[in-house]
């Protein structure tokens, strides 16, 4: 990537570069007419002009770079903190917040989108640090401020985090028990970073895509949730609920304009707009509002008919969800009636890379590993295609030290960044643990949201899949 995009598209510092790539251009759009010859012409204030064979001009529509444009390209392949679109930014939240105003002052209140937004786990933390409050303070505090913007509903992703835990496990003991017979079953790579999967579909492709969970990401499982249950409970349509969510990477608004997230019926995605933590930082800043300045109100519930003494809680592992703590734990039991209290990770390599195991009879029956950061991350993947991945289950995440390490997370200034995430990881730590499944709220969703934990509409709701990207010749990139 270069400093020679539009203002459209903004770059900001990489945290961990994989390689060096081409330029990513795509300045004008051109239009074959017919077979005769010409030439592009750059006038001095930066139009671009077609030239024909007659000497007439025709000036060209200058392209715009989406997204879909750079999940589409195999060009480059970094953390995905790179890339800002004005279509995933705060600008466009305020731009739908400011539409509503209209349409209410107008009378129009057909056309008022009902805006939800949904809060990470480690965006709050990260918040929580920079204003030097406790999580529940936080959350309540954030929940007055997109109140005060005129945001209907405020939730936490904690719920939809439980379906990815939970439908994770059942993956892994399908295809634990699988392994025999599906020669890719084994090792189950997790699917909740999208940094990751970028990497994967790009360069990879089929090879390793098998190999990694179906699981939809938590924040897109909380777009199935808001877009689908939460509609019918207020007999809205998908698309008019505006659904915004706050996230610790840059990522994610790669991996909310993934395709596979889109309603074509309505023409609406899952999460129509990710900003980060310091995106919400920026927006707190620009309104002249301290996050301490502003009263306390209790988050919102997603079930409208179940009322329930609403807490934040966490799920116990890593800050990045604890996936590969949860499925240890309980395939364990269920798979071989042992009772783990205490998981013990051995580090490997380095901080980022290390491994649990489970043994029967001095047999080693379980072996799990969490792989932060591009380079463990390609140590894991080529052990695999080399046939040598001795990994029952890899939790992935790009990030090093994971999602409280995200590229979007509020960056260190009177502290050294080593401090300042030792204190938002305290901070992540410091709520009550539940296991997957303890609110009632879970099974309650899977009965009237789902009709069932293992229905053909959960599968549509909870998993997703995969796409190779081909790789692009080298070869054929223009500098213009």
């Amino acid at each position: 990537m270069t400093s020679m995009f539009s203002g459209a598209l903004q770059l900001t510092d990489l945290n961990d570069f994989i390689t060096p790539s081409q330029e990513c251009i795509k300045p004008i759009k051109l239009t074959k007419k017919d077979n005769k010859g010409g030439q592009v012409v750059v006038t001095d204030d930066g139009d671009y002009f077609e030239t024909n064979a007659d000497g007439l001009k025709d000036k060209l529509e200058k392209a715009k770079i989406t997204l879909n444009d750079c999940l589409a390209c195999s060009g480059c392949i970094t953390s995905a903190e790179s890339i800002l679109i004005t279509q995933q930014s705060q600008e466009e939240l305020y731009r739908i917040i400011e539409e509503n105003k209209k349409f209410e002052v107008n009378n129009e209140k057909e056309k008022i989108k009902t805006l939800v937004i949904s809060i990470s786990p480690q965006s709050r933390a990260s918040l929580a640090a920079k204003y030097n409050l406790d999580i529940e303070t936080t959350a309540k505090k954030l929940t007055s401020f997109f109140h005060k913007l005129g945001i209907k509903y405020v939730l936490d992703t904690t719920l939809s985090r439980e379906f990815s835990l939970i439908e994770s496990l059942k993956e892994f003991i399908r295809r634990y028990k699988s392994k025999d017979t599906e020669p890719k079953a084994l090792p189950m790579l997790s699917s909740a970073c999208p940094g990751w999967i970028c990497y994967a579909e790009k360069t990879h492709g089929e090879y390793v895509l098998p190999y990694i969970s179906t699981v939809k990401s938590p924040q897109q499982i909380m777009g199935s949730l808001v877009k689908d249950y939460l509609a019918t409970k207020l007999n809205l349509t998908c698309n008019q609920i505006y659904h915004v969510t706050v996230m610790p990477c840059f990522d994610k608004k790669l991996e909310a304009s993934r395709n596979d997230f889109f309603n074509n019926d309505y023409e609406s995605r899952e999460v129509d707009c990710v900003i980060t933590s310091v995106e919400v930082d920026a927006m707190l800043n620009s309104e002249g509002i301290s996050l301490n300045e502003l009263p306390s109100e209790n988050l919102d519930e997603i079930s409208t008919d179940m009322p329930l003494d609403f807490k934040l809680y966490s799920h116990s592992g890593s800050t990045s969800g604890g996936f590969s703590d949860h499925i240890f734990l309980h395939a364990a039991k269920e798979l071989f009636g042992d009772t783990v209290s205490d998981i013990q990770y051995k580090t490997l390599r380095n901080q980022d890379l290390k491994e649990v195991i489970l043994e029967k009879d001095g047999v080693i029956v379980l072996r799990f590993a969490i792989a932060n950061g591009f380079r463990n991350i390609q140590n894991v993947i080529q052990k695999l295609k080399r046939g040598k991945s001795p990994y029952h289950f890899v939790e992935i995440m790009a990030c090093p030290a994971g999602c409280a390490n995200g590229g979007a997370q509020i960056r260190a200034v009177e502290e050294s960044p080593k401090d300042l995430l030792k204190k938002v990881e305290e901070l992540y730590y410091s709520i009550p643990v539940k296991e997957p499944g303890e609110n009632p709220l879970v099974q309650k969703l899977y009965e009237d949201w789902l009709g069932g934990p293992d229905t053909d509409k959960a599968q549509q709701m909870l998993h997703t899949q995969y796409h190779a990207v081909q790789k692009v010749n080298n070869g054929l990139f223009i500098k213009w």
